[in-house]
């Protein structure tokens, strides 16, 4: 593993190491995650769909779509694929017959333990190498970095752009 304190030749980069770094911190994570979603025959984000209807059965979309953070289009396909697959089942809301209710079905409840299991695996490979205290000073530079970006100053970003 190359020393990232090592002196290297410029690149086009510098000007964004940290944000670099996530985006292939991002990029390593999500592909091993598919290479352990593709063993449970799931795609990227259904295991997510999944997780919350394991905890809380009998969503609208519109719910999951907030539980989840994707917008509505992407969750519509997703839960349509989900129900062809035989994971859920979609029905009317007695309510609103535009709204419909997401509920799994006993093959859904059944990925309950591989999901949580897959998320084991993927939780044991990326620490592998990180000591307890690493790990947790990396959550908390993450949150840190997460709240900086979904709080940051819209106004400045919209006349940043005026100019």
């Amino acid at each position: 593993m190359p020393d990232p304190s090592a002196p290297t030749s410029a690149t086009p980069f510098d000007d964004g190491k940290v944000s670099y770094a996530i985006f292939e911190l991002a990029r390593a994570h999500r592909g091993f995650a598919s290479t352990l979603l593709r063993q449970l025959s799931l795609h990227p984000g259904q295991e997510l769909i999944l997780m919350h209807l394991h905890q809380r059965d009998g969503q609208t979309q519109s719910e999951l779509v907030e539980s989840v953070g994707v917008d509505h289009s992407t969750m519509s396909k997703a839960l349509r694929r989900m129900q062809v697959t035989g994971l859920l089942t979609r029905e009317p809301a007695a309510h609103d017959r535009r709204v419909s209710i997401n509920r799994l079905t006993a093959k859904g409840d059944a990925m309950r333990e591989p999901i949580a299991a897959m998320w084991r695996e993927l939780e044991e490979v990326t620490t592998r190498n990180l000591t307890p205290e690493a790990a947790t000073s990396l959550l908390r530079s993450a949150r840190t970095i997460i709240d900086s970006i979904n709080t940051r100053d819209e106004s400045a970003n919209s006349s940043d752009s005026d100019r």
